[in-house]
């Protein structure tokens, strides 16, 4: 007999994904993606579900998902956002190097007609990033001893505590999480997972970045006796505080340019307009790159509106902004700038990677700043730094706390893996 917890949750799933099939011609583009999400024909019994909620995700999961695909794992990648399922579709061809082992697509609802086609080839075990609890999926995999595992698994005391009883219900079924820092293992043994280990975050595992496309070069060698900042993850009203202080430091430094990144791909064209209004000359990312360097001589800001090239674009400054947290309450990754070598300030509402901001601070590699002291410490930065080049300064070496977490939770995954998927 199903428990009432479970039975209230079902009925609800079902009743929001039969209302969401009736609208479906109307809803965004996220709803329509994950109502028409089926599995590939090829899979065979015991193939591997990794699930990444969106693009951050996504990049977290290319360490893992080399190591199911070196170990000859069936592999396929879901995803619950259309940005994500547009770097899935352009890196899975990298990720896989021809072996077939490997495809991508949307995550479905959580209710019976959303999971029924991926249940028809049962997986040998389902793998989350980070916090992705679905009751009525993991319900479905318990019931067939099917493994449900939580890897880089981030939550905290207080977002356990709004979790209410389906949230519970839904780690208390969970075989694995391995979560990125104790913080997040002790939130949740508190939710009830009954298996928690400290696998470390993966972020600090990242595979090497993409280079960046070869048109690039002709912007490299028109701004190569400029300092760069890039301002990277940015979030609303952000993006204004980057160009303020980049304006005012130009008057100290006349050739200083700006690569721009917004965190969200739903802003790319407000922030271009913005940049339109202020009569910035700027040139974005997604669109044709002329290739003689008298162009480039005259564009002072790249718009940075394409989906994975931030690592590697940090890459090519001088200093680097990690957005989201002076106008936000989470920050985003400092590794991705700190990687490279380069000065890196990160606003003080870091809270999401604490565990990363405390040791690289404490060790030199970053600075929190707030808005009244930004450009201040933006000047002095700038007048301690070398110019900009890839990987100028080397890459840095981490704190040895930040290092192995990619092989600690692949020891811990590897015995729910079986032998054959």
């Amino acid at each position: 007999m199903m428990h009432p917890t479970d039975l209230i949750y079902l009925v609800l799933v079902s009743l929001v994904g039969a209302v969401a099939r009736a609208l479906r011609g109307v809803l965004p583009a996220g709803w329509r993606m994950r109502l028409e999400a089926t599995p590939p024909d090829n899979l065979r019994p015991g193939w591997i579900w990794l699930h990444a909620v969106s693009v951050g995700e996504l990049l977290l999961a290319e360490g893992l998902a080399e190591k199911l695909l070196d170990a000859g794992h069936r592999v396929h990648i879901s995803t619950g956002t259309p940005a994500g399922l547009t770097l899935l579709q352009e890196r899975i061809p990298r990720w896989d190097q021809g072996r077939g082992l490997l495809s991508g697509g949307a995550f479905p609802l959580d209710d019976p007609a959303g999971l029924r086609p991926f249940m028809c080839t049962p997986p040998g075990a389902f793998i989350a990033l980070e916090t992705e609890l679905w009751p009525n999926l993991l319900r479905h995999f318990e019931s067939r001893a099917i493994p449900r595992i939580v890897v880089n698994g981030r939550l905290t005391r207080k977002s356990s505590g709004r979790g209410g009883p389906w949230l519970r219900r839904a780690a208390g079924r969970l075989s694995l999480v391995a979560a990125r820092d104790p913080e997040s293992a002790e939130a949740f043994r508190l939710l009830g997972a009954p298996h928690v280990a400290l696998g470390g975050n993966l972020k600090a595992d990242l595979p090497p970045p993409l280079l960046l496309r070869e048109t690039w070069n002709s912007l490299r060698a028109a701004w190569l006796g400029d300092p760069v900042i890039v301002a990277g993850s940015t979030l609303s009203g952000e993006e204004a505080l980057a160009l303020r202080a980049w304006m005012a430091l130009r008057n100290s430094h006349p050739s200083l340019k700006l690569i721009l990144a917004p965190r969200q791909p739903r802003r790319f064209d407000a922030v271009a307009e913005e940049l339109q209004e202020l009569g910035i000359p700027f040139h974005r990312a997604s669109q044709p790159w002329p290739q003689e360097e008298s162009y480039w001589r005259g564009i002072h800001l790249v718009l940075l509106d394409t989906l994975g090239e931030l690592p590697a674009a940090y890459g090519e400054g001088t200093l680097a902004l990690v957005g989201g947290g002076w106008l936000g309450g989470g920050g985003h990754n400092p590794l991705e700038p700190v990687r490279w070598g380069i000065p890196a300030l990160i606003g003080p509402g870091y809270n999401n990677f604490e565990d990363l901001v405390a040791p690289l601070r404490d060790a030199g590699l970053l600075k929190v700043v707030g808005t009244e002291d930004l450009e201040s410490l933006m000047r002095e930065a700038l007048a301690a730094s070398s110019l900009r080049g890839p990987g100028w300064g080397g890459p840095a070496s981490l704190p040895e706390g930040l290092c192995g977490a990619l092989e600690n939770t692949w020891i811990l995954v590897q015995p729910f893996l079986s032998r054959h998927g």
